[in-house]
C-alpha cells in the first residue's frame, strides 16, 4: 500500500485509521465547540469576533462577550420551540449576525443545526424538512415565502412546522428579534461530547438528493485546528467572509479557524467581486477564501483604490485559474493566493499548496501536515506517481472525516470503508509529489464554487410530461467554471422547446442549478448493460478534452 504522507504523520494523532481504537485522548480530548468558545470568551470577552457590513459604509462589531449573549439567548429560543438534544432545526439565511447566534446556541444546548442555501426552490427546501426531521426555522423576510411553500408540501402541510423570521416589520409572535430580546441569558446547560453531531451540511453528490453530511464537535475543533496553523493565524487576525455560510468552506476553514485562536470574523453579506477589495479594508480582514470563478470575476472588475490598501496576506482558494489569472491577483491584490483540494466530507483541505514555499498554481498542492492520502486504479490497488486513480483520505469518522450520512447508511459505507473516504475524484502525482486533479469520478458539475449533482437535474427533467429520458453534464464556461447542459430525448409524438424546460426547471430547481443549454437527440449513448456514456456527450462537446 503506497500511503502519501504529509510531514510528522508518524507522530500525529490527526489521520488515524478506524482499525486504531480511539479514546477521548487525542486531539481533541473532551472538548466540544461550546467549551472552546467558553475558554475564548472567558479569556479574551473585550476581543471583536465579529465585525460585520450592515451596509457599505456601516460596520458594526461584535466582541466574544456581546456574541456569547446572543448565543445564549438563541439557546434559550431554540429550548422554547421545542428543539433539545440531538433535535434537528434550519437554518435558512444568507450570511448575517443571526447565523452565527444560532449555530453557537445550538453548540451550548446540543441542538442540530441544518443550515441551506438561501437560493434553493420550495421543492428542494421541502426534500431537507422532511429528511432532516426539522420543523423549526428561522429565516429572513425575503425567503418566508419559500419555507412556507416547502412547508406545505410536507405530509402533514406543515401543521408541526414553526417559522421565526428575521428583521423588521414582522408579528412579535413570528419575530426572531423579539424572541431574541426577551429570552433569558441564563446559560443553557447541556451535556457536552466531542462525538455529538452540531451540524448536518447537505451536499450534492451523484444522486439526485443531496446528502445530509453529520458534522460533530470534534470535526469542527480538527477543522478550525488545523486551518489555523496551516495559516499561522494569531489572534489579531480576521478571516474575511464573503462565501455563503451555510457552506463547509466558510464554516470549517474561516470561522473554526478564527474562533479557535482568539482570532476574529469580517463578514459580508455576500460576494460583490467590485467591492471585494473595499470590504476586506474596511472590514480589517487579514485572510480570506474563495473559489475559482469569484476569483475571476474580482480579476474582471475595475481596479480600485482599496486593492492595496487591505491587510490580506492569504487567500485560500479551490478549483482552477490558470497561471497568468493567478498571477495577475497575487500582482494587483499584493498577497498570497494558494490553492488547496478539499469536501464537505473531509472536513479540512486534505492537499494543499504550501504557504511558505513552492506554490503550483496548475495544483491543488501536496498533502497536508499529518493527512494520509491513497491514490488508487479501478481494482483499488494504488498507482504508481504519474498515473491517474482515485484519491482516497485516511482518518477517523467522526474526528478528522465526517462522521457519516444522515440516515444513509447505503451510502455511508461506500463512502467509508476501512478508515478511508473515497472522494470521487480523480488525480494524480508528480515526481515532486504534488497532486494534480484530473476529473471527477462521481457526477458531478462545478458551478461557481457549487456542486450541481447532475442526477438531480435530470430528476427534475425527467418529469417533464414530455421527456422520456435525459442526460446532464458540465460543458465549459469561460466564467463559471461549468454551464449546464442537457441531452433531452422526448416521448414519441411529443413536443417541448429549450426555453420550456429551462424555464420547468426554474420553477423547481434553485438557479445555479437550472441548466443554460438544451439539445433534443434521438437517443443517449449507451454501453452494452445500458449505462449512459456520458463521456461520449463530454467529448462531443469539447473534442478536445
Amino acid at each position: 500500500m503506497r500511503i502519501w504522507q504529509g510531514r510528522a504523520a508518524a507522530i500525529s494523532a490527526i489521520g488515524q485509521t478506524a482499525r486504531v481504537r480511539q479514546t477521548e485522548l487525542d486531539f481533541v480530548g473532551t472538548d466540544t465547540l461550546a467549551s472552546v468558545w467558553a475558554f475564548q470568551v472567558e479569556h479574551t470577552p473585550d476581543a471583536p469576533f465579529l465585525v460585520f457590513e450592515q451596509a457599505p459604509d456601516d460596520v458594526q462589531t461584535l466582541t466574544y462577550r456581546q456574541m456569547d449573549d446572543r448565543a445564549e439567548r438563541a439557546a434559550q429560543v431554540l429550548r422554547a420551540n421545542g428543539v433539545g438534544i440531538g433535535d434537528r432545526f434550519v437554518i435558512h439565511l444568507a450570511n448575517c449576525v443571526e447565523f452565527y447566534d444560532l449555530w453557537l446556541g445550538a453548540a451550548k444546548s446540543g441542538a442540530v443545526m441544518v443550515p441551506t442555501n438561501p437560493l434553493s426552490s420550495a421543492d428542494e427546501m421541502a426534500y431537507v424538512f422532511e429528511h432532516s426531521g426539522g420543523r423549526f426555522t428561522v429565516t429572513s423576510p425575503d425567503l418566508v415565502d419559500v419555507v412556507r411553500a416547502a412547508q406545505k408540501q410536507l405530509p402533514d402541510g406543515g401543521e408541526s412546522s414553526r417559522v421565526l423570521i428575521t428583521g423588521g416589520g414582522v408579528p412579535p409572535g413570528e419575530c426572531y428579534d423579539t424572541a431574541l430580546a426577551a429570552a433569558p441569558d441564563a446559560p443553557v446547560q447541556a451535556a457536552q461530547d466531542p462525538s455529538a453531531v452540531v451540524g448536518v451540511l447537505y451536499t450534492s453528490g451523484t444522486t439526485s438528493r443531496p446528502k445530509g453530511v453529520l458534522v460533530t464537535n470534534a470535526n469542527y475543533l480538527y477543522a478550525g485546528r488545523y486551518t489555523a496553523e496551516y495559516l499561522r493565524l494569531r489572534p489579531e487576525d480576521r478571516q474575511l467572509v464573503v462565501l455563503p455560510l451555510f457552506h463547509g468552506n466558510a464554516q470549517y476553514y474561516s470561522t473554526m479557524s478564527a474562533l479557535v485562536t482568539g482570532a476574529s470574523v469580517a463578514l459580508a453579506p455576500r460576494f460583490t467581486a467590485s467591492r471585494w477589495s473595499e470590504q476586506a479594508t474596511k472590514l480589517g480582514a487579514t485572510a480570506a477564501s474563495l473559489f475559482a470563478a469569484p476569483i475571476r470575476m474580482i480579476l474582471r472588475a475595475r481596479a480600485s483604490e482599496y486593492d492595496r490598501a487591505h491587510r490580506i496576506r492569504v487567500a485560500l482558494f479551490a478549483q482552477n485559474v490558470n497561471d497568468d489569472q493567478a498571477v495577475e491577483f497575487e500582482r494587483r491584490f499584493e498577497l498570497r493566493l494558494t490553492q488547496l483540494w478539499g469536501m464537505t466530507e473531509t472536513i479540512v483541505p486534505t492537499v494543499i499548496n504550501p504557504l511558505h514555499g513552492q506554490r503550483r498554481h496548475n495544483t491543488i498542492g501536496r498533502p497536508g501536515v499529518g493527512i494520509r492520502i491513497r491514490i488508487v486504479g479501478e481494482d483499488g490497488a494504488d498507482v504508481a506517481p504519474g498515473e491517474v486513480g482515485e484519491l482516497l483520505v485516511g482518518g477517523v469518522p467522526g474526528r478528522t472525516l465526517m462522521l457519516g450520512y444522515l440516515d444513509n447508511p447505503a451510502a455511508t459505507a461506500e463512502a467509508l470503508a476501512d478508515g478511508w473516504l473515497r472522494s470521487g475524484d480523480n488525480v494524480r502525482a508528480d515526481a515532486d509529489g504534488y497532486l494534480h486533479f484530473v476529473d471527477r469520478g462521481k457526477d458531478v458539475i462545478k458551478r461557481a464554487g457549487e456542486n450541481v449533482a447532475s442526477g438531480e437535474v435530470e430528476r427534475v427533467i425527467n418529469e417533464h410530461p414530455a421527456v422520456f429520458e435525459s442526460a446532464a453534464i458540465g460543458v465549459p464556461d469561460e466564467m463559471r467554471d461549468e454551464a449546464i447542459k442537457m441531452f433531452v430525448v422526448l416521448h414519441e409524438n411529443a413536443g417541448a422547446t429549450e426555453e420550456e424546460l429551462i424555464v420547468w426547471a426554474a420553477a423547481r430547481l434553485a438557479k445555479f442549478k437550472v441548466p443554460s443549454h438544451v439539445e433534443f437527440i434521438e437517443t443517449l449513448p449507451r454501453t452494452s448493460v445500458g449505462k449512459v456514456q456520458k463521456h461520449v456527450l463530454r467529448k462531443r462537446e469539447n473534442p478536445g478534452s
